[in-house]
């Protein structure tokens, strides 16, 4: 899953939001660095991470999109399905996008001194582009996927990932409906809301 998405199944924890939005650019014992909280935070990304890779659902889409993307299918998933997860906002959250991404930047900001390099210089881009929404159109995520080929040092397929998200448009959308509320039930324990599974339409609305 890419930003969005981790930040989302944070729910409201600012050490979860904090650690889900480091956990890549944390390595070995510099996690010890961090409070628990933001311990739990990057432990959760690095669970979310396994969870999504070894997902069947999942396993099948980067079969289907090795041929033009390649090694990348993975990466171009996961912002797939940021995408999907931003145009269906609703269906999976009360709280409206623009407030949950103005939520999820303010609480990053109040931590910035405490971020990694690495987040820190991306932050403010984040924020200028607005990255956790941009990815809701396909002029936002094709100008991600046009970044991120330019910066590959050999030819990725990256900057046709929208032309193949538009040929194959349902198929994907299918997998991410169905694989959504899995990841949500596997990421419920990790949270501090005190929920249990069968409260689990609290944070997916009617997105089961």
């Amino acid at each position: 899953m890419n930003y969005l998405a981790h930040l989302y199944l944070s729910g409201p924890d600012e050490g979860l939001i904090v650690g889900n939005f480091i956990a890549d650019a944390v390595k070995g014992r510099s996690v010890e660095r961090y409070p628990e909280p933001i311990r739990r935070g990057i432990s959760m990304h690095r669970s979310i991470d396994r969870f999504t890779d070894g997902h069947p659902l999942n396993a099948e889409a980067r079969r289907w999109l090795y041929p033009y993307v390649h090694k990348y299918a993975g990466v171009v998933l996961d912002m797939y399905h940021d995408h999907f997860l931003a145009t269906d906002w609703g269906s999976w959250s009360a709280e409206p996008l623009q407030g949950f991404t103005r939520r999820s930047y303010q609480t990053l900001l109040r931590h910035f001194l405490s971020l990694p390099p690495r987040s820190r210089r991306i932050l403010p881009f984040m924020m200028k582009d607005d990255w956790l929404s941009s990815y809701a159109r396909m002029e936002g995520l094709g100008q991600a996927f046009q970044g991120m080929a330019r910066r590959t040092p050999f030819a990725s397929g990256m900057e046709g990932a929208v032309k193949v998200l538009e040929d194959h448009y349902d198929e994907f959308r299918k997998v991410f409906q169905q694989f959504l509320p899995e990841l949500i039930r596997h990421t419920l324990p990790m949270r501090n809301y005190g929920l249990s599974s069968e409260s689990s339409r609290g944070i997916m609305k009617d997105g089961e």
